[in-house]
C-alpha cells in the first residue's frame, strides 16, 4: 500500500487507505470507531465529502471528495497524527502493553531523534483518484465487501457492518457520519 505522491488537485475523488503498523487491530483494541467518525465529521465540516467508507479491525478505507486546492495527502497525514495519539491514549488506558511494545519498536532512528515513542501506522497511505464514476463504484463495492471477505468475515452482509457506509447504500439507512450521496 505504498504511494508517495502528493496530490494537489482542484477538486477531486480520492480512493483512499492506511494500514495500522504490521496490520495490528489497533482500531478494534484501541476502540478507536468513534473517534474516527468524529474524524470524519470534522472532514465534513471543512467542506470534504465522504462519500463511503469501511473502518476495519486494522485498516481504513475511503472514498473522499476533497474541495478545490485541498492536499488530500495532508488531510489524511493530519488524521493519522492525530489518530495515532489517540490511539496510544486508549491503549495505555487499556493496558495494552503488548500492542504498545510492538509499536515501540517500530519508531524510526529520526522520528525518535523527534520526540515520537510509537509508531501507529505504516509509513505510506493508498491514494488513487477516482477518473471514472465506474471506477468510483469499484472502490465503493470493492471496500464495503471487505467485512464480509472469507478472511474476515465480520459480517454475514455488508449492510450489517457497523463501521461502514453499505447500509447507507445498500438500505437507505440514516450514516453514523454524514454522507453526501445524494449530494452527488
Amino acid at each position: 500500500m505504498s504511494v508517495r505522491e502528493d496530490h494537489w488537485k482542484e477538486g477531486g475523488v480520492f480512493f483512499c487507505s492506511f494500514t495500522c503498523y504490521k496490520w495490528l487491530p489497533l482500531f478494534e483494541r484501541a476502540d478507536m470507531y468513534d473517534w474516527i467518525h468524529d474524524w470524519f465529521r470534522r472532514l465534513h465540516a471543512e467542506h470534504n465529502r465522504l462519500i463511503g467508507y469501511v473502518i476495519m479491525p486494522n485498516h481504513l478505507h475511503m472514498l473522499l471528495l476533497v474541495p478545490e486546492g485541498t492536499s488530500v495527502n495532508k488531510l489524511l497525514a493530519e488524521g493519522k497524527r492525530f489518530m495515532a495519539y489517540a490511539i496510544r491514549k486508549r491503549l495505555e488506558a487499556g493496558g495494552h502493553e503488548d500492542l504498545l511494545a510492538v509499536m515501540a519498536e517500530g519508531v524510526r532512528n529520526g522520528d525518535a531523534a523527534r520526540g515520537q515513542k510509537y509508531r501507529a501506522f505504516e509509513t505510506s497511505s493508498d491514494i488513487k483518484e477516482c477518473w471514472s464514476e465506474t471506477f468510483l463504484h469499484q472502490k465503493l463495492e470493492y471496500m464495503h465487501a471487505n467485512p464480509v471477505s472469507g478472511k474476515w468475515s465480520l459480517a454475514e452482509d455488508p449492510a450489517l457492518y457497523p463501521y461502514s457506509s453499505a447500509a447507507f447504500y445498500e438500505r437507505n439507512a440514516e450514516p453514523m457520519v454524514p454522507c453526501p450521496c445524494s449530494e452527488l
